[in-house]
């Protein structure tokens, strides 16, 4: 898809706080899908596995009955908000794609309810309440750009968001919006390094749209979780680095950012980054370390 110059896309971001009542967070997920539309929205991106709380701060079998295929009745549900509101959707689910085997995947849907592309989650961390290695299988899909009839969509997730090479290859792939469904949050005991810790999130995420002349979107959990605390934040970049939006820390949020997408070619062409890549001498970033 080679999206026509002079567009100008309204794109939402749903900010909230969830709780174990599973249908009240899918609830509040259609209606921030609602409000953003009423809004003018053209593109409206949820939050990490929107569905539930977030499953990873214990490594517990019981979780796994929250996971429901693709497509399925969850993944219904978006389709049919994306086509009553005809707006392009995107949502992380926790995914069952087999017995035993589950994922952590972005599912995009096109203005009218067709699912225009899946990506699942290829960085599975494995940290202190993030005990994603227990649950998530790395995707498989690659890196892509999903075309929708408003514009071409990078879909990643949250731990993708610290690797600088996902970022380049799904720009090279064709994106013009990095869309990174979120859940992260400051852990109790850690308040020394709050501040920092938010700051390097956010850094990584400005560094890729100027790298790479997109617009960088990352729509982050708010409220409390266990021992977790997550930090909000979600916030659009535009392809030079300005920040067009963020939302509060500490309350749900529904935000809509207009993004002119003619700012790419005007950010490619004054920092000509992918004319001056260096193809020739990278393949040492396919070694784990070194040369080995």
């Amino acid at each position: 898809m080679t999206p026509a110059a002079g567009r100008t896309v309204k794109i939402g971001l749903v900010q909230s706080a969830c709780t174990a009542a599973r249908e009240a967070n899918i609830t509040q997920a259609l209606a921030g899908i609602a409000a953003a539309a009423n809004q003018g929205a053209e593109v409206v991106c949820l939050q990490e596995v929107f569905a539930g709380e977030y499953p990873c701060q214990a490594e517990d079998h019981q979780r796994f009955v929250e996971a429901e295929p693709v497509p399925g009745p969850l993944t219904d549900r978006l389709s049919a908000a994306a086509c009553e509101h005809e707006v392009v959707v995107v949502a992380s689910v926790f995914e069952r794609r087999a017995a035993g085997l589950f994922h952590n995947t972005a599912v995009i849907f096109d203005t009218d309810g067709s699912r225009a592309g899946t990506y699942r989650k290829m960085h599975i961390p494995d940290d202190p309440h993030y005990y994603e290695k227990f649950y998530f299988a790395p995707g498989d899909s690659g890196f892509l750009s999903v075309p929708t009839r408003r514009v071409a969509i990078g879909p990643l997730v949250c731990w993708d968001q610290w690797y600088p090479e996902a970022a380049r290859l799904t720009a090279l792939a064709g994106a013009e919006v990095l869309v990174y469904p979120t859940a992260i949050g400051w852990l109790d005991g850690e308040e020394n390094w709050h501040a920092e810790q938010y700051e390097a999130w956010d850094t990584m995420l400005r560094s890729h749209a100027i790298a790479n002349g997109v617009f960088v979107v990352a729509v982050n959990r708010t409220g409390r979780e266990g021992e977790l605390r997550f930090w909000g934040a979600s916030v659009v970049y535009a392809p030079n680095g300005q920040r067009l939006a963020v939302a509060a820390h500490d309350e749900p949020a529904t935000l809509v950012v207009d993004c002119d997408l003619d700012r790419i070619e005007w950010s490619r062409t004054r920092w000509p980054f992918f004319r001056d890549r260096r193809i020739d001498a990278y393949d040492g970033l396919l070694k784990r370390w070194g040369q080995q």
